[in-house]
């Protein structure tokens, strides 16, 4: 079951096909990040800084590495089983922001977070909208002249003003592929996963899609 919620509560419930009419949600373009802090002079050789493989091998990420390689051998811990509908692969316990938080705010919890998307809730829990980082920063803002001075105004702004609403959710028990198909028609990085409330339970993106495809247990999608 899919839903879509505005700020207004909800607009619909059904299966996906009819979204698309009820709630026209645009194609979203792929965030680009900005990175502001830079850590070393990228002008530098990178040969002065390769490290030794010695080095390599010792630092706590190679050999972290090595350790999970090595705990393959002892076979899942878990019992296997196919994965099939949206709990099976969610995350629980998203991360939500309020539609009355400065986008500004939100901009470095969401970098904090390393997460590109979150869903914005209102004072009842329900969500009404998602917050995207591809819609905070304007990259066409920065080469025009006066940019700095709308920046600033772009982060001064409430959430409210910048999220996607109305936005679709799905349900807990909804199929893997219907979800794939919305996300490929909306261009969404995920959907909201509630129930016909529109409490959230969690999130179910297209990593956690990819991580299913990627992982040992078997991926029961077209069969």
């Amino acid at each position: 079951m899919f839903y879509v919620f505005g700020i207004n509560g909800p607009m619909y419930h059904g299966g996906p096909e009819r979204l698309s009419q009820i709630a026209p949600v645009r194609r979203v373009p792929r965030s680009q990040a900005l990175n502001t802090l830079t850590t070393q002079d990228e002008s530098s050789s990178p040969a002065l800084h390769q490290p030794s493989t010695e080095t390599t091998l010792r630092s706590p990420l190679a050999q972290g590495a090595v350790s999970a390689y090595e705990g393959t051998a002892q076979g899942p811990k878990e019992e296997r089983h196919p994965l099939r509908l949206v709990s099976d692969v969610m995350t629980r316990g998203a991360f939500t922001v309020s539609p009355r938080s400065m986008v500004n705010d939100a901009w470095h919890h969401l970098a904090k977070h390393r997460i590109s998307q979150a869903p914005v809730l209102n004072d009842a829990g329900q969500v009404i909208g998602l917050l995207l980082r591809a819609d905070m920063a304007p990259l066409d803002l920065l080469p025009e002249p006066g940019a700095v001075r709308d920046a600033i105004a772009l982060a001064r702004r409430p959430v409210a003003e910048v999220m996607l609403t109305p936005v679709p959710t799905v349900d807990e028990s909804a199929d893997l592929r219907r979800v794939a198909s919305v996300l490929l028609d909306t261009g969404l990085p995920g959907l909201p996963v509630t129930d016909g409330q529109g409490q959230l339970a969690g999130f179910v993106s297209r990593n956690d899609l990819l991580k299913a495809i990627a992982s040992d247990p078997p991926l029961d999608l077209w069969s």
